[in-house]
């Protein structure tokens, strides 16, 4: 990747970071931070943060294989020195219900056995997991969740508040509060769900609560594309960053599940909207890249423009709510 000049009036930026994918594979159950390093740093010392997206394929219904998946995957990304990790939505049951009635034999509580597994990971291996799972709620409603665990345990949950296509016939219930903003001891973490990234002023609530880095858990179908280009989800991903300077971070599914094809797209992507982490489209891998979150408190592009000090929500405040 070539960095874009840097406007005048701002120092430039140091390079880029580490970046690596590479297949789920075996995995020595410890925690190395290997050659994560950035140019001039000190050996043995750190300054940035691992983050690790776990893109694996999940089977619809399954829902003890797919808990060992994810188990094998976080374990993967620990070995690569990851200090967070990113799961797909709905990790743990797969996406593509028959109907409401398989949705419900696989939605889970909050203290249910994925939620509380990823706890113990965050636990054992010191680590913030930030994942999707189908959700039954104390009032028997149906949600497609997010959750962000670390080693003192639930930190934050989030219910999905943009329903994608069948989702709104499976029998989701759609969220209505806004995502968390989370402090751990990396940074400022934010949550949302796959579809609630197309809309801006809701990747902006985040940004405007401080997030330095997003953490999006999606599953993301395969789509037709011309030759050349990349996937327009994750062009969508790197304007939520850029206009936001705020690291954003997905974790795709990938495979086939009752003839839906997934994208497989899991990316990390740098405040400047650039991504920093090598793209396995297609193939079950763990994609990872060290980043410096302080990058994300700096909202200047040139000597006289902030992204956020910059706004006039006085000139559009009424647009977010109207109606086509």
């Amino acid at each position: 990747m070539t960095p874009r000049p840097e406007p005048a009036g701002r120092a430039p930026r140091p390079a880029r970071n580490s970046t690596g994918a590479e297949p789920v594979a075996g995995h020595e159950h410890c925690r190395g931070h290997g050659s994560d390093q950035y140019p001039g740093q000190e050996p043995g010392r750190r300054t940035g943060v691992t983050v690790a997206c776990c893109q694996i394929a999940p089977r619809v219904g399954r829902v003890g294989e797919n808990r060992e998946r994810i188990r094998t995957a976080v374990l993967a990304a620990a070995d690569r020195g990851a200090d967070i990790v990113v799961l797909p939505e709905l990790a743990n049951s797969g996406y593509v219900f028959e109907d409401a009635d398989e949705l419900r034999s696989v939605a889970e509580p909050l203290d249910g056995p994925t939620v509380t597994e990823w706890e113990e990971l965050a636990a054992r291996l010191g680590l913030v997991i930030a994942g999707g799972f189908a959700e039954l709620g104390e009032d028997g409603r149906v949600h497609n969740s997010g959750v962000l665990v670390d080693d003192s345990g639930l930190r934050a949950s989030y219910r999905k508040a943009h329903l994608w296509n069948g989702e709104k016939t499976w029998g989701f219930t759609p969220g209505g509060a806004p995502p968390p903003v989370v402090d751990t001891p990396h940074g400022r973490i934010g949550l949302m769900v796959c579809y609630d990234l197309e809309f801006p002023e809701w990747v902006r609530l985040a940004a405007l609560r401080g997030a330095e880095l997003l953490c999006g858990p999606v599953n993301w179908p395969l789509y037709p594309r011309p030759e050349g280009e990349r996937p327009g989800e994750i062009v969508r991903v790197q304007a939520d960053a850029s206009v936001n300077r705020m690291f954003v971070a997905v974790a795709d599914r990938t495979g086939t599940e009752r003839g839906q094809d997934w994208l497989g797209g899991s990316v990390i992507v740098d405040a400047d909207g650039y991504p920093v982490s090598g793209l396995r489209l297609g193939e079950e891998a763990v994609v990872t890249a060290t980043i410096d979150l302080a990058e994300a408190r700096d909202k200047t592009i040139s000597e006289r423009n902030d992204v956020h000090a910059d706004r006039r929500p006085g000139l559009y405040a009424g647009i977010g709510t109207e109606q086509p």
